[in-house]
């Protein structure tokens, strides 16, 4: 093989234990595996030459073998609340020309805690029409390696602070559903104690409803968190708003997350964007307060964070506040989600949109795509 065709190999694309079978064929003691995934992991080291208790021999074997942390950081954004955004860049997976992948992950600060919001696809095949992530649709499937690497750029972030990220929601770009075993290998990646060590407990999917994959999802049997994107409580009104839902029925849905929670023992938290005049009055309120009582659920009321061009309008504070107290009033456990980073482009897709207008364009992804 020539040099120029040599690839590294993607650190973040191995387990624990394909990663000391590798090591193994290099001759390595087993221990010196186990202290690169410290590096790595728990003190979010990614140059070779840092890693100080191996020798210069074992430092400069991993610099030519190994790609710790293959993406770029095209953009990040930092807001005065402590939110930060990055955009995020990995090269084309094969030498065929193909494009570049982009995608956006979020800190998010919340007292001691240190919320990942990572993507799980490159765009959206949903096409919320009020959200930024669809627009130009889905061009391909992260890997479980690219989600996963989104959490460890925010820790390298972090590490000048000696924190790190312990709260993960899938609540970026794309359906993590659709991209199903990727996320389900990054998620493992993530509960890895020799890895992220995060309990899969504060590990949340964020979904606009697949039935199918929820399902499997509840056979997995993991205390995993599911969130249903509802954002209207009548299946007329929902498919206004999400041109995906024609194809999974809204009581399909509710049935799924009856069964996740039967399995799991999980509340299912009820995602709800509130849209100015459209989802926001007390009526929807009462229709929803309805819905509510046919599962064991709580509500998450979500401000709406404009996106420039696709006319949907942030809710009146009085409106937000007359729309939770329907919701308690009728029995609903509803809470109302701070805003973060509306100094910034915070909300999902809104950094790599205004990344394409300013002449980045939106590029594609050469992975396979699954189907659902």
């Amino acid at each position: 093989m020539e040099a120029a065709d040599f690839v590294k190999v993607p650190f973040l694309s191995l387990t624990p234990q394909a990663w000391q079978q590798m090591v193994s064929a290099w001759g390595w003691p087993a221990y010196r595996g186990k202290q690169v995934l410290k590096w790595v992991y728990d003190r979010a080291i990614v140059d070779p030459e840092k890693m100080s208790d191996l020798s210069k021999i074992d430092r400069a074997k991993l610099a030519e073998m190994i790609d710790f942390a293959p993406a770029t950081v095209v953009s990040r954004q930092i807001s005065e609340d402590g939110t930060m955004k990055l955009l995020m860049e990995w090269p084309a997976v094969d030498g065929s020309g193909g494009s570049a992948a982009q995608a956006e992950t979020v800190m998010i600060p919340d007292g001691d805690r240190r919320t990942a919001c990572v993507s799980s696809q490159v765009g959206c095949p949903v096409g919320c029409k009020f959200c930024a992530s669809g627009v130009g649709g889905v061009k391909g499937n992260l890997t479980a390696a690219q989600i996963i690497e989104q959490v460890l750029q925010l820790n390298l972030m972090l590490a000048a602070k000696n924190e790190h990220i312990d709260h993960i929601v899938f609540m970026g770009m794309g359906e993590p559903l659709a991209n199903y075993v990727a996320v389900m290998d990054a998620i493992a990646r993530l509960h890895e104690p020799q890895c992220f060590n995060i309990s899969c407990r504060k590990i949340t999917i964020s979904t606009v409803g697949v039935p199918p994959k929820m399902r499997e999802l509840a056979a997995e049997e993991m205390p995993i968190n599911l969130a249903i994107s509802l954002h209207a409580p009548t299946e007329a009104l929902r498919r206004t708003l999400i041109p995906w839902a024609e194809h999974f029925a809204l009581q399909d849905i509710l049935s799924a997350a009856r069964e996740y929670f039967d399995r799991t023992g999980r509340e299912i938290t009820l995602e709800y964007i509130l849209l100015s005049g459209v989802n926001d009055q007390p009526q929807h309120a009462r229709e929803l307060s309805k819905l509510c009582k046919t599962l064991r659920a709580n509500v998450n009321l979500i401000r709406y964070n404009e996106v420039e061009g696709l006319g949907f309008k942030r809710p009146l504070s009085q409106d937000v506040v007359q729309f939770q107290e329907v919701l308690r009033a009728n029995g609903v456990n509803a809470h109302t989600r701070k805003s973060r980073g509306r100094d910034i482009d915070a909300a999902c897709g809104q950094l790599r949109k205004r990344q394409a207008e300013a002449g980045g364009g939106l590029v594609n992804l050469t992975a396979n795509k699954r189907e659902l």
